[in-house]
């Protein structure tokens, strides 16, 4: 018997194949448990991760930042740095728009521009009227109330926006 225990001799003629299936079998389950170990460290890490941004999110990041924990060697040389993006951007651009822009403006040669359109203050104040409550506060609100609320117009437009934004009140600038 070549192996003790087991009734493989190296008389057969199939022991190479025995062999190296046996192998791979090994092979195989080293594998599963080396993924096995390295899932469960992954979420052993999660959890202690999770567990100290909990108690302590200081020590958390400043374990994040440890060189050895991310890879991170010496920074790269200032002066090769600044060489770098100024040679980037102090070159001229040179694009080519390629065939198929000119494909993409024959195309659209023939696409007729859209007609101006032109809103009127009539038209605001009719849509306004028109909205329901939730759409349009300012219709149904005292213009007080609407006054405090607004705090990014300008001085000279919140005289105007209290008293109602009547043209005839409002300042010169906001006239239509």
């Amino acid at each position: 018997m070549a192996f003790a225990g087991t009734n493989i001799s190296l008389s057969q003629p199939d022991i190479t194949q025995k062999l190296t299936e046996r192998i791979d079998d090994l092979n195989q389950k080293i594998a599963a448990w080396g993924k096995r170990i390295r899932r469960f460290s992954e979420k052993s890490r999660r959890l202690n991760q999770n567990r100290l941004f909990q108690s302590d999110q200081k020590r958390l990041y400043k374990s994040l930042e440890r060189p050895e924990v991310c890879g991170a060697g010496p920074g790269p040389d200032q002066a090769d740095t600044v060489a770098f993006w100024r040679g980037l951007w102090s070159e001229p651009v040179n694009h080519s728009d390629g065939p198929w822009m000119e494909v993409v403006a024959s195309q659209s040669a023939s696409v007729t521009p859209m007609d101006p359109v032109t809103i009127t203050p009539e038209d605001v104040a009719e849509a306004v009227r028109r909205a329901p409550n939730w759409k349009s506060p300012v219709a149904r609100r005292p213009a007080s109330l609407l006054a405090e609320g607004v705090r990014s117009v300008s001085r000279c437009a919140r005289p105007t926006v209290s008293r109602g934004s009547r043209s005839e009140v409002a300042p010169e600038p906001l006239h239509y």
